[in-house]
């Protein structure tokens, strides 16, 4: 018998074991047929490492089984993927003019005191050390009202927290 008589006997054996083994843990139709195909074309491959009788089955089983992790495992890559750049194109996303002018508002809003902490953390890119030095206060004092500040320009930006949008150190 050769090679190409054993893999037909097996595949017309196994066809439609190996199939229905598919359809019920493959996710879709495609995910199916592409467990199938490749279950085969290993089988095909090492056509000699394929045992005789109905261990065969259970070796195409094998195959299957290790062909739908693959599955699983680059479907969880892709879906890791396309989170992360949808994380970073919502990131860059650009800036509009109503954006800067919602942050102009609520940043107006603010207290005094509350502007100018803000304005030296993030426009002067001070550090709480300098900030402190430039309120005349210690740096403890100044990272806490740098925090407040922070929370309350979110609080007028209808944001839950501010943690995202770097202000200098805290």
């Amino acid at each position: 018998m050769t090679h190409q008589d054993r893999f037909e006997a097996i595949y017309d054996a196994y066809y439609p074991a190996v199939h229905q083994y598919a359809a019920r843990r493959a996710g879709s139709a495609d995910d199916t047929a592409d467990v199938i195909s490749e279950t085969f074309l290993t089988a095909w491959r090492r056509i000699d490492d394929v045992p005789d009788g109905e261990r065969a089955l259970l070796w195409l089983y094998g195959v299957a089984r290790r062909v739908l992790a693959n599955q699983l495992r680059g479907a969880s890559r892709r879906a890791v993927l396309a989170d992360r750049l949808r994380d970073e194109l919502a990131a860059s996303r650009p800036v509009t003019p109503a954006d800067l002018e919602h942050v102009r508002a609520a940043f107006d809003e603010l207290p005094e005191r509350d502007r100018e902490v803000l304005a030296l953390a993030c426009w002067e890119r001070l550090t709480s050390e300098q900030i402190a030095k430039v309120l005349g206060c210690t740096a403890i004092a100044a990272r806490t009202r740098l925090h407040r500040a922070r929370k309350r320009l979110a609080a007028r930006l209808g944001r839950p927290a501010f943690s995202t949008i770097s202000m200098g150190e805290a």
